[in-house]
C-alpha cells in the first residue's frame, strides 16, 4: 500500500511546487530550539530499534495511544519495545486527520525511505527494515543530523549543567554547530521549597560558590551565564504559564529569598513577586549579552495528578491554558523597553485565541535596530500542525511582517523530527502558491524566492548571527 507522502505532498499548484522544490527544500536547517540530549550527539549513538528512537519520551504518541484504548503499561510500562511499537502501529490508522498521521509518514519517508502506510499489517516489515538501517553509520545521531542537512542545533540546558557534552561535540569536529540554550526556570521555581533549596546547592556547586542570599543567587547566575557564552550560547528560553511582572522592591525580594532558604512558607503574593524579580533580572542579563530571549507561554502542565505521581512530568498530561495574557505581556516588555534593556525576543503562545494578541503586541516594541527584533514564534506544541501554522502565518501577515519571520524549529527530543521543517516549508510554499493563484500576490518568482528563502533559513541565520 503506497503512502500519500509523495514529492508534491501539500503542494496544490505549480507555483507552490516550484517554490518548494527549487528553493525551500534545498536549504539547510537551523533548529534554534529543541530538547535533543547533547550526550546522544556527543556519543554518536545508534538507537537499538525504532521504538527507542521514536516512542521513548514522545508524549504526542502516548496521548493518542491512550485515547485509542491502549493500556498504560503497554505504552510506558515494561512490555517489550516491539509490543510498544505494535501498539503504535495499530493506533496510527485512527490518527487520520491528526497531525501525527502526517508526521509519522514523513518520518518514515525521511530518513528511512519507507513509503508504506503504517498499520498493524505492515508493522513487522517496517520494524525490521528500520531496525536494520538504524545500525548503519549514517543512521547514528550524527548521521541523522547530516542526512537532514542540519546546520545549527540549539539544545535546552540548565545553568547548573556542566555542558561537557557540548565540549565533546565541539572537539569532535562535527560539521553541525551544537550550542547550548540557557533555561534558568529552576532559579524561579520557588513554589516547592525543598526542590528549590536542592537546586540552589546544585547551582552553587556549578558556580563554585555558596548561595545564601538573593545577591549571591544573581552572582551565581551571572557566573554560569558567562560560561554558557564561552560555550557558544546565544539564546535563552523560558517555559512559563504566564508572564510575571508584579511590582516589588529589592528589599522585599531579599526577605522572600531568606524565608525560602529557611523553608518558611511563602504567600502567593510573595511567590509572584519573587518570580517577577528573577524573570526581570534574567531578561536584563540577556540584553547585556546580546542574546535572544524566548518565552513559551500558556500551558497548564501535569493536569492528571495520579499519572504525574506515577510517570512524572512531560508524559502527556498537559493542555492549553486560558489565562489572559495581554496586560502582563505588555507590562513586562514595556519595563524593559523603557529602560532600554529589551533584547531580541521570540514569543510563543499555546492558546490560538491569543494569536492576534501576540501578533499585535510585537509591533509595540519594534525599535528599528534589528529587522523583526520582536518575533512571534511558529505554532508551538498543540499548534504545531497545518492549521495552527497557517493561522499563525496568516495572523502575522495581516498584522506584522511574515517576511521577517525566523521560521520553524522542532522543539523535539527526537532525531527523527527534522521532518517538521519539511512540513513547515511545504505549508509555507503552498500558502504562497495559493495566494498567487488567487491573484492576491504577484507571480514574481524572484520576489517569492527571496521571501521563501528568508523565512526558511536566512532570517534565522542573520537574526541569531550563526
Amino acid at each position: 500500500m503506497s503512502t500519500f507522502i509523495h514529492d508534491d505532498f501539500l503542494l496544490s499548484n505549480d507555483i507552490a511546487k516550484q517554490l518548494y522544490h527549487n528553493y525551500a527544500a534545498k536549504l539547510p536547517i537551523i533548529d534554534y530550539h529543541c530538547h535533543i540530549p547533547p550526550q546522544q550527539i556527543a556519543e554518536d549513538i545508534n538507537f537499538k530499534n525504532l521504538t527507542e528512537i521514536w516512542l521513548y519520551g514522545d508524549h504526542y504518541k502516548w496521548r493518542a495511544m491512550r485515547t485509542n484504548g491502549i493500556p498504560e503499561n503497554e505504552i510506558t510500562g515494561d512490555v517489550s519495545d516491539w509490543d510498544k511499537f505494535y501498539n503504535w502501529a495499530q493506533t496510527v490508522p485512527y490518527t487520520l486527520r491528526n497531525p501525527l498521521y502526517h508526521w509519522t509518514h514523513l518520518e518514515l519517508n525521511k530518513p528511512f525511505g519507507i513509503k508504506t502506510l503504517l498499520n498493524k499489517e505492515t508493522a513487522k516489515a517496517i520494524w525490521d527494515e528500520c531496525n536494520e538501517k538504524l545500525q548503519q553509520p549514517e543512521f547514528s545521531c550524527k548521521g541523522l543530523i547530516k542526512q537532514a542537512n542540519v546546520e545549527v542545533i540549539c539544545t535546552t540546558d540548565d545553568p547548573a549543567d556542566s555542558l561537557e557534552y557540548h565540549q565533546m561535540i565541539k572537539e569532535s569536529g562535527f560539521e553541525a554547530k551544537v550550542f547550548p540554550t540557557w533555561r534558568a526556570d529552576k532559579a524561579m521555581a520557588i513554589d516547592n521549597l525543598d526542590d528549590f533549596n536542592t537546586y540552589l546547592i546544585k547551582l552553587g556547586d556549578a558556580a563554585d560558590m555558596s548561595i545564601t542570599n538573593y545577591s549571591q543567587l544573581k552572582k551565581a547566575l551571572q557566573i554560569r551565564q558567562d560560561f554558557f557564552e564561552k560555550m557558544g550560547c546565544k539564546l535563552s528560553d523560558h517555559g512559563l504559564d504566564r508572564f510575571f511582572c508584579d511590582d516589588y522592591t529589592e528589599t522585599e525580594i531579599e526577605a522572600i529569598f531568606e524565608k525560602a532558604i529557611n523553608k518558611t512558607a511563602l504567600s502567593a503574593t510573595e511567590i509572584l513577586k519573587y518570580k517577577s524579580a528573577v524573570l526581570y533580572e534574567l531578561a536584563v542579563m540577556d540584553y547585556n549579552k546580546g542574546w535572544t530571549q524566548q518565552f513559551h507561554i500558556g500551558a497548564i502542565r501535569n493536569n492528571n495528578t495520579k499519572m504525574f505521581n506515577e510517570l512524572g512530568a512531560d508524559t502527556g498530561f498537559d493542555s492549553i491554558g486560558d489565562d489572559l495574557v495581554a496586560k502582563d505581556l505588555s507590562k513586562f516588555l514595556n519595563r524593559l523597553a523603557t529602560e532600554d534593556k529589551l533584547t531580541k525576543t521570540i514569543l510563543y503562545n499555546l492558546n490560538p485565541a491569543h494569536n492576534e494578541v501576540y501578533a499585535t503586541m510585537l509591533g509595540n516594541f519594534q525599535d528599528g535596530t534589528v529587522a523583526g527584533k520582536i518575533q512571534w514564534g511558529s505554532g508551538w506544541w498543540f499548534l504545531d500542525q497545518k492549521d495552527g501554522m497557517e493561522k499563525q502565518m496568516n495572523a502575522l501577515s495581516n498584522l506584522g511582517l511574515l517576511s521577517r519571520f525566523v521560521g520553524m524549529l522542532t522543539d523535539s527530543r527526537s532525531f527523527l523530527s527534522y521532518s517538521r521543517h519539511e512540513y513547515f516549508r511545504r505549508i509555507l510554499c503552498n500558502l504562497l502558491g495559493q495566494d498567487v493563484e488567487n491573484g492576491l500576490i504577484p507571480n514574481d518568482m524572484e520576489l517569492l524566492k527571496e521571501y521563501v528563502e528568508g523565512i526558511c533559513y536566512y532570517n534565522a541565520k542573520n537574526y541569531f548571527n550563526f
